[in-house]
């Protein structure tokens, strides 16, 4: 269907980029490659979807003649990012073929009618709900390094969002760690839900949220839509029971170690370099007023680290991923986090004095 408008390259290029992520380059379907256009009176939407996640958003235009298309996505803003006029006219004939004029440079393009697109749900069915943007990136970012990418446990392949008793309750688990994090949030009656976020839609959330403002959720049988600053976020849920994670929490722990994040992070990652490509382990030893961390390679040498530290317990040595434990520390901004520990065979716990916790496996000891 013939359109005709203009836009500012600032604009558009914007929006392309808000959308052009969820493009897959390996597809198998043509039409999944390609960027919805849809103009109409003093605007231009652009959708891009796989199918599983989807993504819209409207930019600012000037539409002399109405109508829709669908455009490969990836050349479309290579194209658009690389010319130097600040306005970009775009005109489509009744084949899909779009001309397109920026100053003095010229292309022609060939789209796909847009009656092949995937429908776009309709926001506004579901249950609803309300949560600052800037909360939602922050407890994605303090959990989403914990989720599996085994695909044979798939409902471990995305992100627990509990919405229940007026907290926002997100988990992220691999079998081997688990983290979660917790923040008051209302919960209006009737919207209270359980699901869990594929991790391309957690990945692309993360990168949508802003620091201010709202985002708008509605929540519905197998999907979600998230609607944020004039874009709109749909995904399917994964389908099945996440495992009671609850359960996984150690109620007690014998030790308390409060530990400066970065000195933690920072000796760790110097450690690591060391630890065997086969064990992937590094040794804690917790001593009186001193953590020792070693890690070693037969064959290559051995790494040692020292800090000083507040503790008077009883000594206590254990084996972690050096991975696994910088994952959190990587990711949380509190100065200081407690490290909790009952013996060399029981998880050991990250906790910082905020609603978050971190619940690691040993290793063998060798």
């Amino acid at each position: 269907m013939p359109i005709k408008f203009k836009v500012t390259k600032e604009a558009i290029l914007d929006g392309l980029q808000r959308v052009q992520n969820v493009v897959s380059t390996r597809t198998t379907l043509p039409i999944l490659s390609n960027v919805l256009l849809q103009a109409s009176t003093g605007s231009l939407s652009l959708t891009t979807t796989d199918l599983d996640v989807g993504v819209r958003c409207k930019v600012e235009a000037e539409v002399s003649k109405a109508g829709s298309t669908t455009l490969p996505a990836r050349k479309l803003f290579s194209i658009l990012k690389e010319v130097a006029a600040a306005e970009i006219e775009v005109e489509v004939d009744d084949r899909n073929a779009a001309s397109i004029r920026c100053g003095s440079s010229f292309y022609k393009i060939m789209g796909l009618p847009e009656e092949e697109f995937p429908r776009f749900p309709e926001s506004g069915a579901g249950k609803a709900l309300k949560i600052e943007q800037a909360v939602l990136r922050d407890m994605l970012k303090k959990t989403a390094y914990a989720v599996s990418n085994d695909e044979t446990r798939y409902v471990l392949n995305g992100v627990f969002m509990g919405f229940k008793g007026d907290k926002l309750t997100v988990v992220a688990t691999d079998g081997r760690r688990l983290a979660l994090i917790e923040h008051d949030i209302e919960v209006p009656k009737g919207a209270e839900a359980e699901l869990i976020l594929p991790t391309k839609a957690v990945a692309e959330l993360e990168r949508l949220l802003a620091d201010k403002g709202d985002v708008k959720l509605s929540i519905g049988e197998n999907q979600i839509i998230f609607e944020l600053d004039g874009t709109t976020l749909v995904s399917k849920l994964i389908e099945g029971t996440y495992p009671n994670f609850r359960q996984v929490i150690p109620a007690e722990t014998k030790e308390r170690v409060p530990l400066e994040r970065e000195l933690l992070l920072a000796a760790l990652r110097r450690a690591s370099i060391l630890a065997s490509e086969k064990s992937q382990s590094v040794k804690l030893n917790f001593a009186k007023n001193t953590l020792t961390i070693t890690a070693t390679t037969p064959e290559v040498g051995e790494a040692k680290e020292t800090l000083s530290i507040n503790y008077k317990g009883k000594e206590i040595t254990i084996a972690f991923n050096p991975q696994y434990m910088m994952d959190p520390l990587r990711n949380l901004d509190a100065d200081e986090v407690f490290v909790e520990l009952t013996d060399e065979l029981s998880p050991g716990v990250i906790k910082v004095n905020a609603p978050f916790l971190y619940v690691l496996m040993p290793m063998r000891l060798n």
